[in-house]
This record gives structure tokens, sequence and C-alpha cells, in this order.
């Protein structure tokens, strides 16, 4: 069982790692992203919190499939 929670785990941190920063760059370069002045919108703002949270959350399943390896669970 614990092989295969690691794997998830690190296709998870892979996944995220991959697609989100991606995402962002599409959210950034979007009309709705930034006011007529250039000020960040709550659009821009609202994505990066999420993708900010994603990224989070693929290194702590990344560091914890690590250490899963390493302690030999």
């Amino acid at each position: 069982m614990a092989p295969a929670l690691i794997t998830l785990l690190l296709l998870n941190a892979l996944f995220n790692a991959v697609v989100w920063p991606r995402f962002y760059g599409r959210v950034a370069k979007d009309a709705r992203a930034r006011d007529a002045d250039g000020k960040p919108t709550a659009f821009l703002i609202v994505h990066a919190v999420l993708i900010g949270t994603a990224l989070l959350l693929a290194v702590v399943s990344a560091v914890v499939a690590v250490a899963a390896i390493f302690t030999g669970v």
C-alpha cells in the first residue's frame, strides 16, 4: 500500500508543478487580470492565491513522499 501512496503523492506533485505555472501565464495575460490603470484585479489575485496554494501542496506532497521513501514506510 505504501508504494502506491508514495507514487500518488509524487504524481500529484509533478502534475501541480507542471500544470499550474503554465496556467498562471495564461491568467496573467488575460484582459481581466488588470484594470485600465494596470493594477491587478480580483480575478488575478484570486487565481494567484489558488495557484500558490496548489504549488504549496505540490511541495508538501513531494516532501512527504521523499520522507516516506527514506524512512521505509
